[in-house]
């Protein structure tokens, strides 16, 4: 298993794994990154400074990834935690705790102090991974996603 940086050839096979997630799920497809225009362009997205994506893979098989982004209207020092999906088939691995841990590390490097997330709550296990990693709730959203129908938000202190 390896982790790596996006690149732009990833961007179907990712956008896929993304959205069939929501579907396995039942997550509304409006006002989330089903919708969102950017899910068919994750690396020209993460072009932005002080973002990144990262991938996980086996062989040639692109697992999943999470990524890093300073979304619009977040507090001062902080980033947002995005996009982290896997595959069915690579769930509960370890590699999803993989890749928080990868973010976590670039964030520091990056300046930021603080890292937020939105979720849903039928992502049960990963809202508990997020929680065991240190992620708190809050009561309502930070920053301007566009996901208005996330209803989980959470934020770590890096």
């Amino acid at each position: 298993m390896n982790l790596r940086i996006i690149k732009e050839s990833d961007n179907k096979t990712l956008a896929n794994i993304l959205r069939k997630s929501l579907e396995e799920f039942n997550i509304p497809k409006e006002g989330t990154v089903y919708t969102d225009p950017a899910t068919d362009n994750l690396y020209q997205l993460f072009q932005q400074p002080k973002s990144i994506y990262y991938v996980a893979e086996e062989g040639e098989t692109i697992l999943g990834g999470c990524g890093i982004y300073p979304t619009e209207a977040l507090p001062t020092g902080h980033a947002e935690l995005v996009k982290l999906y896997l595959s069915a088939q690579s769930r509960g691995k370890g590699i999803g705790k993989m890749l928080l841990d990868k973010c976590f590390e670039t964030a520091l490097s990056f300046g930021y102090t603080h890292l937020y997330l939105e979720s849903f709550p039928q992502f049960t296990k990963a809202v508990n991974m997020y929680e065991k990693a240190g992620f708190k709730k809050l009561s309502h959203p930070l920053g301007n996603s566009g996901h208005y129908a996330c209803n989980i938000w959470m934020v770590k202190e890096l």
